[in-house]
């Protein structure tokens, strides 16, 4: 009888082992840091474009420009 109330409690156990979400939350936060790097990187090549800091400079002066 304990042998298989031994083994009915290391089956339950190895049926429960995949079930475990130990070490997720690292990789999750590994792969958020990384996808916001990888955005601000390729936000900041397109602000710092030709054609983005040309927008940028001639709204800033039509606004610094305009009459009140």
């Amino acid at each position: 009888m304990v042998i298989k109330v031994w083994l009915g409690e290391w089956w339950r156990a190895r049926r429960a082992a995949p079930r475990r979400d130990e070490g997720m939350t690292t990789s999750e936060y590994a792969i958020g840091t990384i996808a916001a790097a990888a955005f601000a990187a390729v936000l900041y090549k397109i602000v710092t474009s030709e054609t983005v800091s040309g927008a940028l400079e001639s709204m800033i002066g039509k606004a610094l420009d305009a009459p009140f």
